[in-house]
């Protein structure tokens, strides 16, 4: 029999090689938009829009990606009914919202303060839905364990939105309407969309339109906290940007005694500052992405092991190992990413990296944590943990936003998602107890938080003396956790 922590890492890396290679070619359109949008309220406009979609493509899959995985693990043998369902579920909530968006799209326009733009709003539900109604068939290649055939998919789309994004942005597009420019990039990602549906479109033609009601209502019953948990959890993740634009431009309007054109060039300038630099901190989350597609099918194809608490415990050693890392990898070396932004304009938002880098740490930890009540099947207390997230991140952003900006943001990321990591694990804990090794993470955790306030204390310039002991500190951990967890015969290994 397999490894399974190998046959992990091995589909890890296949979804990382997908998801690094996607994001890596979206983290380059970055430079691209940076100088195509020379003013960072252009910038900030498509922050905000792509904020709103990562709300839909939260909602509009309904959980039935996890909630597939967890049916068809109880009952393999009826893998297509279930996926047929699942599917045709989905189907039918996108052809409603998308038509609730032809009808409403200028009240939706009014309320993102893009009145004079409802093109932005059908483009943006045409998106969303064509990237939910594809989730499923995705789904069904990892439940099949085909991350072969997932990675071209989700490669090809990728590299059409980047063609597309260069073609039309460098040669159609004029600076002078930057408007013209924000339709190009919704029009690339659109069409890019389109080639998901387009590449299982057996999927589509081997639909059959009979749902099975109680199996339906069994699935949307187990989904629907999941859901929950997810809409809150993207409240933690993007509303911070929405909520810039909304109580900054409300704040400079009262403040200032200004214009509310001026107000929201402000607002949208201080997005796209924030934005851009958020960006930076993706390398963390590039890895969680990459690790969460394979882990996710992995955690319930191992739900019967006998051995499975110690095998979790395992995998969560090496994720904190990793996330600290990238974490380290990052801040250390903020003085050659910050290059990715060539424009100057945009780095007086480079003091939030570390703060969004330590956050997506806590998320990591959190995510592998959540397993416990996916496979225990008490999803809603997923929902209860990430509606208190999302509570706490509105009161803090309400709070602090009009007195420190966009870094009030920053650290309300950060307490939030140390706070849903606690209170995972006590949880967790409580109703299906794994037994976490705590000195392990407290060593790997700890030690990467010292590295980092030595270099603060240090006040080394930029230059090769910086980079040289800071990465020279880098290599202090990776020795550190080297030693840990290399296995000897004198000792147990650790778990």
């Amino acid at each position: 029999m397999s490894n399974p922590i190998k046959q992990l890492l091995g589909q890890t890396a296949i979804y990382g090689l997908t998801v690094i290679v996607s994001r890596a070619l979206n983290f380059l359109l970055l430079p691209l938009y940076v100088y195509v949008f020379a003013d960072p309220k252009d910038y900030g406009v498509i922050s905000i829009l792509y904020a709103w979609v990562a709300f839909l493509i939260v909602l509009l899959p309904f959980a039935m990606e996890t909630t597939f995985f967890k049916f068809f693990s109880d009952k393999e043998d009826d893998k297509e009914r279930i996926f047929q369902n699942s599917f045709l579920t989905v189907i039918g909530i996108n052809v409603l919202f998308f038509l609730v968006v032809l009808l409403c799209n200028q009240s939706f326009a009014d309320w993102m303060l893009m009145p004079n733009n409802r093109s932005y709003v059908i483009l943006l539900g045409a998106i969303v839905c064509l990237d939910a109604i594809s989730a499923l068939p995705l789904a069904k290649l990892r439940s099949e364990n085909k991350p072969k055939e997932f990675a071209k998919i989700q490669v090809t789309s990728i590299g059409v939105n980047i063609i597309l994004n260069v073609i039309l942005l460098f040669g159609f597009f004029d600076n002078s309407h930057p408007e013209q420019g924000i339709i190009f990039i919704l029009v690339a990602n659109l069409l890019s969309s389109l080639v998901k549906p387009i590449m299982v479109y057996k999927d589509f033609l081997n639909l059959k339109f009979m749902l099975d009601f109680e199996l339906v209502k069994s699935m949307l019953w187990y989904a629907v906290p999941l859901v929950i948990a997810g809409f809150a959890g993207i409240i933690n993740e993007t509303l911070d940007r929405i909520l810039l634009n909304q109580l900054l431009y409300e704040t400079h309007l009262s403040l200032h005694h200004t214009t509310p054109e001026k107000a929201l060039e402000y607002s949208r300038t201080q997005v796209g500052i924030y934005s851009a630099n958020y960006k930076l901190a993706m390398l963390v989350t590039i890895l969680l992405q990459a690790y969460r597609y394979a882990a996710e099918p992995f955690f319930f194809n191992n739900a019967k092991n006998q051995d499975r608490n110690k095998l979790y415990a395992k995998v969560m050693n090496y994720f904190i190992a990793a996330v600290c890392l990238v974490f380290l990898l990052v801040s250390f070396n903020i003085q050659i990413f910050k290059y990715f932004i060539p424009n100057e304009a945009y780095w007086d938002g480079l003091n939030v990296v570390p703060i969004l880098l330590l956050a997506n740490v806590f998320l990591g930890i959190y995510f592998n944590q959540s397993i416990w009540y996916k496979l225990s099947g008490q999803t809603r207390f997923g929902a209860y943990i990430a509606i208190g997230g999302a509570m706490l991140t509105i009161a803090l952003n309400f709070l602090f936003i009009p007195i420190y900006g966009f870094l009030a943001s920053a650290w309300a990321t950060l307490f939030v998602y140390a706070a849903q990591m606690v209170a995972s694990y006590v949880l967790g804990q409580k109703y299906y107890p794994i037994k976490y090794n705590l000195r392990k993470f407290m060593l790997y955790f700890g030690l990467a938080l010292t590295l980092f306030g030595i270099t603060k204390l240090l006040h080394l310039s930029d230059g090769w003396m910086q980079f040289i002991v800071h990465n020279a500190m880098i290599l202090v951990f990776v020795g550190v956790v080297y030693v840990m967890e290399k296995p000897t015969q004198k000792r147990p290994e650790i778990v």
